[in-house]
């Protein structure tokens, strides 16, 4: 118990240190491009991370990532006054933030090489912090040209969010998947979203899940067998992704009638004591869900008895939650102990942590406080809550835009020939510096013609997305039978609009 307690100690100094060092510097730098400050963003990234069970490191090291970056302290300050630990994450993160640069082109064989060079090469924790940086940043693209929002999406699709699964982390694996999904295919999100949330809903619109979730509490807290077993009993509920929709819908080629755990409910239980008492709490819990609904048997998978290759370990079972007047899509349900829960929700990471005896179910939840305390007290100190957003042109034309801009004939497009075309088209200066900054990849004031090409080449991507992007509605739309008339749509329509603004 003098090892626990000493352990936890030493995690909330660490913690109560970064904080101290950071939010001072924070506070001084100006606001980050999508608005909030970055002491906003800091806080943000540490909740983030807490939520996944990191130890105190990693989340301090997300807390002073901001901080780094900024040039307000160095690695060597972070390792004298911080810990070496902390300064190893951040110089890991900050090679792994670069990783995507070591490619012109992102096609599925260079996306795939990426991935198995960072499970290869970097700290795991490094890649997480990473990833909750990453999954940060799509919750907040909305600041960003449409362009640029589908070129990161793209990205995300491709390296991120397969690495996330990679390394066990599927909470950030599943979000970063739907944003992507919404920024790259705006029009199919659109569809799949709103013939999920008609499913989601009972007919007064109150959500489903919040129904179930409180009929299954109940029955749980109200067994006599299972209390004497468990000490708390947690009932979360998920809905189902949009991007894993996508796929069964357009890829597996299922009717709407085939797809299943639109909705879906975590039950996570706590044992007494003993992992035997923890596993016969599950079975127990099991036996209750049978009493509240029909179970399809054909979809029962024991990972108790017979864990995944992972260690991954839990009881799943499907339900029939149709009522007589209107049929329901199966609704999913997972049984597992607290500590099967870690390994699951965040990764293996984070278990090999527990089983370590680095950090603990208890001590996460400390840490979490922490964070959260954090927040709130700059919220009310700053006024600052944290936010919980192809080839197809031919060569000779290329060439000849390029000679167009390029006016001296130098072989470079300079920024006042640049400016000089847009205001020929009445576009502002500060038009033609936005677009310089965004095809200068070298950073050395003008335009190669290599620069020009790569740029080009990706607008062909763009409008290639664009096309698929129709070609999934029209299929969605006769597989879905959503028409446009619906008031549903039209108002998830707008909200989407919003979000994906120029």
């Amino acid at each position: 118990m003098k090892n626990v307690h000493s352990s936890t100690t030493s995690s909330q100094t660490l913690l109560f240190k970064s904080l101290k060092l950071s939010i001072p510097i924070l506070h001084s730098l100006p606001l980050a491009p999508d608005g909030r400050s970055p002491l906003s963003k800091a806080l943000s990234l540490a909740l983030l991370l807490a939520h996944l069970q990191m130890d105190a490191e990693v989340i301090s090291a997300g807390i002073l990532r901001q901080v780094l970056e900024a040039g307000a302290v160095s690695i060597m300050k972070v390792r004298d006054r911080i810990s070496s630990g902390t300064a190893h994450l951040l110089h890991e993160s900050l090679r792994v933030k670069n990783v995507s640069a070591k490619v012109e082109v992102l096609d599925d064989e260079t996306a795939a090489a990426l991935r198995k060079f960072c499970l290869t090469f970097y700290d795991i924790r490094a890649l997480i912090l990473d990833l909750a940086f990453k999954l940060d940043t799509m919750r907040h693209l909305d600041y960003l040209p449409r362009y640029q929002q589908q070129m990161l999406s793209l990205e995300v699709m491709k390296i991120h969010a397969p690495l996330a699964h990679a390394v066990g982390t599927n909470f950030l694996s599943l979000e970063l998947e739907d944003l992507a999904f919404r920024y790259l295919f705006p029009c199919s999100y659109l569809y799949v979203d709103t013939w999920l949330r008609n499913h989601e809903r009972d007919a007064t619109y109150e959500p489903l899940i919040d129904v179930y979730k409180e009929r299954v509490l109940h029955s749980l807290e109200t067994d006599s067998l299972l209390a004497d077993m468990v000490e708390d009993i947690s009932v979360k509920g998920r809905y189902k992704s949009r991007y894993s929709t996508m796929k069964k819908l357009l890829r597996d080629g299922r009717r709407p009638e085939e797809v299943n755990d639109v909705l879906g409910l975590r039950i996570v239980l706590k044992p007494r004591c003993g992992s035997d008492v923890g596993e016969r709490a599950c079975y127990r819990a099991r036996e209750i869900i049978r009493s509240l609904w029909e179970e399809m048997p054909h979809r029962t998978k024991d990972y108790i008895a017979k864990p995944k290759p992972n260690g991954y370990r839990s009881l799943h079972m499907a339900v029939n939650v149709s009522e007589y007047d209107r049929a329901r899509p199966l609704m999913e349900i997972q049984i597992r102990t607290t500590e099967m829960d870690m390994l699951a929700d965040a990764g293996a990471a984070s278990h090999s942590l527990y089983k370590g005896g680095l950090t603990d179910p208890e001590e996460t939840k400390r840490l979490k406080a922490i964070m959260v305390a954090a927040a709130e007290l700059a919220a009310l100190r700053l006024k600052d809550l944290p936010s919980a957003n192809h080839k197809g042109i031919e060569i000779d034309q290329r060439d000849r835009v390029f000679h167009l801009l390029d006016k001296n004939g130098d072989g470079r497009i300079s920024i006042e020939e640049l400016m000089e075309v847009m205001e020929e088209l009445g576009a502002p200066g500060e038009d033609a510096c936005e677009m310089m900054q965004l095809l200068d990849s070298n950073s050395d004031g003008s335009l190669s013609s290599d620069e020009f090409d790569l740029f080009q080449e990706k607008v062909g991507l763009i409008r290639h997305l664009e096309v698929k992007d129709d070609e999934y509605k029209t299929i969605l739309n006769d597989k879905l039978q959503i028409a446009d008339s619906s008031g549903l749509i039209q108002v998830y329509s707008k909200e989407l609009g919003n979000r994906l603004a120029n």
